[in-house]
């Protein structure tokens, strides 16, 4: 409820129209630049906060990629345990893993 009472043309739906000036809106240089300091140091925390979220989905993709690996890894080794005897298995895993370190 505003305070200044009826309108002269009776229309109190509408807003009461405030002066013209055209100064109003103008602000220094020196408040500017702050401003925009202000919103350029915003944007840069949302950065860090959004590459800091995109890291650990990254990592928690490839903790599953490593699992699923490892449970493959661990079917394969388990069907060649079937085949043949487990100590040419355990054999078989050491000269891969050893391998792999060499290649990676």
């Amino acid at each position: 409820m505003s305070l200044t009472g009826m309108r002269k043309n009776g229309k109190n739906w509408h807003d009461s129209k405030k002066p013209f000036r055209p100064t109003s809106g103008l602000t220094s240089y020196a408040k500017r630049l702050e401003a925009r300091q202000q919103q350029e140091a915003v944007k840069e925390h949302e950065r860090e906060l959004k590459a800091e979220k995109e890291a650990e989905r990254q990592a928690h993709i490839q903790k599953i990629k490593d699992r699923r690996a490892a449970k493959e890894e661990k079917e394969r080794y388990e069907k060649m345990a079937e085949k043949m005897h487990r100590k040419r298995v355990d054999r078989l895993k050491r000269r891969e893993k050893r391998n792999k370190m060499l290649n990676s």
